[in-house]
């Protein structure tokens, strides 16, 4: 079995009480079954990680498929080992104190080297190498002699003779180093010394009592053989107690053992308390003032998040989360922004070419959705896409009276129609674009940087030269003036004019430049589109270098600074999804969203939520989270990264509450008492006057 981190690793054990017809997931390569998907991902996600070793092997930096194809392979050659070498191997491997890579060298030279019993070589006989095995070994080290029998065609002996060891030549080994590491391995249960498995061992007649010299530094556990090397003790232990065999300390009286180091940072759940955490702040508690019932901000976030993201395909102009949640606590009628979102929705749909498609042009409808027939349509929909428990509530629609339906049930068919949109060509298409052209900004991006530091790294050595020059030039001034050489002027001023031609050398470069007699940009630039309309072949790569080199031409007049400003912006317009910040301990979720400035915050079940609105408030919750725990220093350092763009926005936030209370006080003040100023629209009702500007005519 591969080893994780080069341990063992046990697999998960087989459920006890699983029913024939429940449903689980399985992992394909190990066979384990679970119930829980979270579990089940969990142990996906591990056995991709690079984090395995092949045991037959060693190979490292594979995952656990990989490591289980190579141990596969290792098998299978091990089992084509040459029979006539294994007993003589096994008994080189039993009780060695080599390393592997010394052990299969040195094997490997034995095989080749100093001939052994049973060897098959190459004898030369009248002048012609012919096959032969050696019979027998001399004894003496004087003598060079071996005795060999000559082999047929059919392996069988034709004759005998005496030859010297000059006139044998060896066979190259049938099989490489790394297979003889497999088999040593797989031969042996441990190292240092390598100990062959009994059954192996009885097989090939090889002794199991380990030799005299190793009695001392091994000894019988069990029956299997281990090591008596003990741990080396600290000073501390020395002071404190002795340590036993095991590398236990006995310590005195009733002193208590001193606590194992901890690597951080670990599972949020194991990290102890401790004293570093008086530094950590107290967390605020989220705000939980949403209009809709707290089960339902889930569908609020993701149906707003969606239409606001993708505003430009569905031709509906972004509107606040607040207005959206007012929008749909409105009772009294169905409000602007409403009737928008679903026509915006349902025109997608149309255009899809769809199940929903064929099922408005089955009732003869036009394909025009207004502010007057798009109840026919929605009900269409609920009627033909939605669940049966969504489709009692057509009638209420019909009637005009959506106001009436409960929050829970608007959002519901909100969140199935968002579910319908994202799965038509025309949103796939679009977000395929968003991604290739996300591709190409990321690009971009990246030569930004290497390009920049290529130009640090020459501003450094064109710095460092003029400093090594002046340097030179000091240090012959010196001389000259210690030596009173009449000859003075003459050195300083050859290291004067080699400045000059070094800072002439220079200046040239420039003012080619700037004559625009080397136009580098512009050959820079046409080499691109040489390339370019070279590259025919490959369509999707010609595409991302056309994106490339567009990016590129919109940010050639551009600093720097306004070059990554850019960059990140145009990122930032193309929404693929939107991702939580982090977890924290408990597995709460942390959500952003780049047009609401607030910290929303997901429970587990996702029944509970809350956001946080400050700067105070962002600020104490990054000071509470403890980066000893792996979810939490995740969090963290997202939270800190995307820092500042959060506090501009919660900023723009506050200054826009701070005018808009600024302006109603004013206005109190200017009335008059004789003419009555008419009354200040109401923010809270500002959803009322919603108009989509994208609206197609």
């Amino acid at each position: 079995m591969p080893l994780y981190k080069r341990k063992p690793f046990s697999l998960v054990e087989k459920p006890k009480d699983l029913k024939p017809q429940e449903l689980v997931f399985q992992v394909r390569f190990t066979k384990e079954i679970f119930r829980d998907y979270s579990e089940y991902l969990k142990r996906i996600n591990l056995y991709r990680k690079r984090v395995w070793t092949c045991k037959a092997t060693g190979k490292i930096n594979l995952t656990y498929e990989e490591a289980l194809v190579s141990e596969k392979e290792a098998a299978e050659k091990i089992q084509n080992f040459p029979k006539e070498l294994v007993a003589p191997v096994l008994r080189e491997i039993q009780f060695s104190m080599l390393t592997l890579r010394d052990l299969a060298n040195s094997v490997a030279a034995k095989l080749q080297g100093p001939f052994s019993e049973g060897a098959v070589l190459n004898g030369r006989k009248d002048g012609r190498l012919h096959r032969c095995k050696i019979v027998k070994v001399p004894e003496e080290v004087d003598k060079t002699q071996y005795e060999v029998a000559w082999l047929g065609s059919d392996n069988k002996v034709t004759g005998k003779a005496l030859l010297k060891g000059e006139h044998l030549t060896g066979k190259k080994l049938p099989f490489t180093r790394a297979v003889l590491k497999s088999f040593i391995k797989d031969s042996t249960y441990r190292s240092f010394p390598w100990v062959l498995h009994d059954s192996l061992a009885n097989e090939h007649g090889i002794s199991t009592a380990p030799p005299k010299e190793l009695k001392s530094k091994i000894s019988i556990q069990d029956g299997l053989i281990v090591s008596n090397r003990k741990r080396k003790r600290s000073d501390h232990e020395k002071n404190t107690g002795e340590a036993n065999e095991n590398g236990f300390v006995h310590r005195k009286g009733n002193e208590k053992p001193e606590a194992q180091a901890v690597k951080y940072p670990i599972d949020d759940l194991l990290v102890q308390p401790s004293e570093e955490d008086q530094y950590l702040t107290e967390r605020p508690s989220p705000c939980r003032d949403f209009y809709v019932p707290m089960e339902c901000v889930g569908n609020l976030l993701m149906v707003w998040d969606f239409c606001t993201s993708f505003g430009r395909l569905l031709n509906l102009s972004p509107f606040s989360l607040g207005d959206f949640e007012n929008a749909i606590c409105h009772k009294d009628s169905t409000p602007p922004l409403i009737v928008e979102s679903y026509s915006a929705l349902l025109r997608l749909l149309i255009k899809d070419n769809g199940d929903f498609y064929m099922a408005i042009e089955n009732k003869k409808r036009k394909p025009k959705i207004t502010a007057i027939t798009w109840t026919e349509y929605l009900c269409d929909f609920v009627e033909t896409s939605c669940a049966l428990k969504l489709s009692t509530h057509v009638s209420t629609i019909k009637r005009g009276h959506y106001g009436l339906l409960d929050i829970n049930v608007k959002l519901e068919i909100f969140r199935e129609l968002v579910t319908q949109v994202l799965e038509t060509d025309i949103v796939r298409e679009k977000l395929d674009e968003y991604i290739e052209e996300r591709h190409a900004l990321a690009s971009t991006r990246r030569d930004e940087a290497l390009e920049e530091g290529k130009k640090r790294r020459e501003e450094k050595g064109r710095r460092k030269a003029e400093t090594d020059v002046k340097e030179i030039v000091v240090e012959h001034t010196l001389k000259s003036a210690a030596s009173k050489h009449n000859g003075l002027n003459g050195v300083i001023s050859e290291k004067r004019n080699e400045k000059v031609i070094f800072r002439q050398n220079h200046s040239s470069g420039n003012s080619e430049n700037e004559r625009g007699i080397i136009p580098e940009k512009n050959a820079k630039k046409q080499k691109d589109v040489n390339a370019l309309i070279e590259d025919t072949n490959n369509s999707s790569r010609k595409a991302l270098k056309l994106m490339k080199f567009d990016i590129k031409e919109a940010i050639e007049t551009k600093n720097t600074a306004q070059r990554k400003e850019y960059l990140e912006r145009e990122m930032e317009k193309r929404i693929v999804r939107t991702n939580s910040l982090g977890k924290d301990r408990n597995r709460n979720r942390y959500w952003f969203f780049r047009r609401e400035a607030k910290i929303f915050v997901e429970s587990t079940d996702s029944m509970q939520w809350g956001y946080y609105e400050t700067k105070e408030e962002l600020d104490a919750l990054i000071g509470s989270l403890n980066p000893k725990g792996e979810r939490e220093r995740a969090l963290k350092k997202q939270l800190e990264k995307n820092y500042n763009k959060i506090i501009l926005e919660l900023q723009k936030r506050s200054k826009e509450a701070a005018h808009r209370i600024a302006m109603e006080e004013e206005a109190v003040l200017r009335r008059s008492t004789r003419v009555r100023a008419p009354p200040r629209e109401n923010p809270a009702f500002a959803f009322l006057k919603y108009v989509n500007k994208w609206k197609e005519l």
